[in-house]
């Protein structure tokens, strides 16, 4: 049980990293006024 909680919490960890990574080119480009 604790290493399956262990995997969830990873693959929400790189989840969220991911959902960043999008965020943070979106307001890059809304910023720049490039789309």
């Amino acid at each position: 049980m604790r290493i399956n909680t262990n995997i969830n919490s990873m693959r929400t960890q790189e989840y969220m990293r991911q959902n960043q990574d999008k965020m943070n080119t979106s307001m890059n480009r809304l910023s720049s006024g490039k789309s």
